[in-house]
């Protein structure tokens, strides 16, 4: 899947950034938005200021799918 748009510097969510549950103690996840057109913003958790991925919900709801159905693997 790629994204909609390469990347954006400055994605602004209409509520919060909510981090990924299996974050790792250090903090090492991504960071969700949604974004006041119904599109979704992934940003590092450890460097927030910086790129932004945007995808339409299209392409997330495809996404998510494929994370349920175990089409990524195994984390290593």
């Amino acid at each position: 899947m790629r994204a909609s748009r390469a990347a954006v510097d400055s994605a602004e969510p209409t509520g919060r950034w909510i981090k990924s549950s299996y974050s790792g103690p250090q903090g090492n996840c991504v960071e969700v938005a949604l974004l006041s057109d119904g599109q979704v913003a992934v940003r590092n958790s450890r460097r927030p200021a910086g790129a932004t991925l945007v995808f339409t919900s299209i392409e997330w709801e495809a996404f998510l799918r494929g994370a349920r159905n175990g089409e990524f693997g195994e984390p290593a």
